[in-house]
């Protein structure tokens, strides 16, 4: 892929999930080469993570360009949830262990003890594994697998608390869309994430008692739930996606062509243009979709994308379904 680019004399710029996932790739795609061997072909590199976006300066002297993920749901375009109802929602790839599922469910458990009603929806297709948990348990009243759904907003609006049980992530989608609906969220550790503070609680004991303890505390304890979800939603009033568009944008001209053709361009780039581009996101795996429409909208050509670090395709072939093949 690098030899292909010197010899096209093409910027290359790497869009970084994380290099703390980087064991966890060598697992899942069996990865043979360092993240470094990538990081140093590449002009930039662009991060989720302000502690990596500081390491792989100091540490490689590499330039790296800390990034938003645009949001799933407009801020103000939803209507918040009312945080009056017992019910749980955890959101998310099951199948993945590093979800840890398990845990929020084990963590019922104890919850419905306390709270005989409370009820968790898990949005996510089940496994094998987790249906004979929640059996075992004979949590079958209180958890309820919803399975993939494009647009979970209706769940969001009937919570009252978002459990996000990872061992690890980057800038979870799940996330900012609890915050977005003003939902309190537990999240195990992961307090270097983008999206940690504000309406959020962070564990650094992960076992299913102790989640349940602050589960029970916030689901009880009206003002305190309140308290949390109204900080959740202001936390991402600075995160609407009309200023993530426009990070974004002068991002990726600045890298191309610098500062001064984007202060002539900018203004050239109507809102009209850029809110074709918001409005045919895809949710999940939709940031190459948008980042390959915003150079083209500013007129860069882009020759070729990669994809998961190892596979490039030419930008003139590739349509969106052959995207969510790859990705997935």
């Amino acid at each position: 892929m690098f030899k292909l680019t010197q010899l096209k004399r093409t910027k290359t710029i790497f869009y970084d999930h994380s290099s703390i996932f980087f064991w966890i790739y060598q697992k899942r795609y069996r990865f043979k080469n360092s993240f470094y061997s990538i990081y140093k072909r590449c002009k930039y590199v662009i991060s989720l993570i302000p502690f990596e976006n500081n390491y792989l300066f100091k540490r490689w002297g590499i330039n790296s360009i800390l990034m938003d993920n645009l949001n799933t749901y407009e801020y103000d375009s939803v209507f918040p949830s009312k945080l009056i109802e017992s019910n749980i929602i955890m959101v998310g790839r099951g199948e993945d262990e590093y979800k840890r599922f398990d845990l929020g469910i084990k963590a019922m458990e104890y919850i419905v003890k306390a709270i005989p009603n409370c009820s968790m929806n898990i949005i996510s297709n089940p496994t094998s594994k987790l249906i004979k948990l929640v059996d075992f348990l004979r949590l079958n009243e209180n958890i309820k697998f919803i399975g993939f759904i494009k647009d979970p907003a209706i769940f969001y609006q009937n919570s009252s608390l978002h459990i996000m049980p990872s061992l690890t992530e980057a800038f979870p989608m799940v996330l900012s869309e609890a915050k977005i609906y003003g939902i309190p969220s537990i999240i195990c550790g992961l307090d270097y994430l983008v999206l940690a503070k504000g309406g959020t609680v962070i564990l650094y004991d992960d076992k299913p008692n102790i989640i349940a303890k602050e589960a029970i505390k916030i689901l009880k304890n009206d003002s305190y739930r309140r308290k949390l979800g109204k900080e959740a939603r202001e936390s991402m009033k600075k995160r609407k996606n009309k200023y993530i568009v426009k990070k974004w944008i002068k991002m990726l001209v600045t890298v191309f062509y610098g500062e001064q053709y984007y202060n002539d361009k900018s203004e050239k780039i109507s809102q009209n243009e850029i809110n074709i581009i918001l409005n045919k996101l895809i949710t999940n795996n939709y940031v190459i979709y948008f980042s390959i429409n915003l150079l083209r909208i500013v007129g860069i050509q882009l020759l070729y994308i990669c994809v998961m670090g190892y596979q490039l395709l030419p930008c003139n072939q590739l349509r969106i379904s052959n995207l969510l093949q790859l990705v997935h």
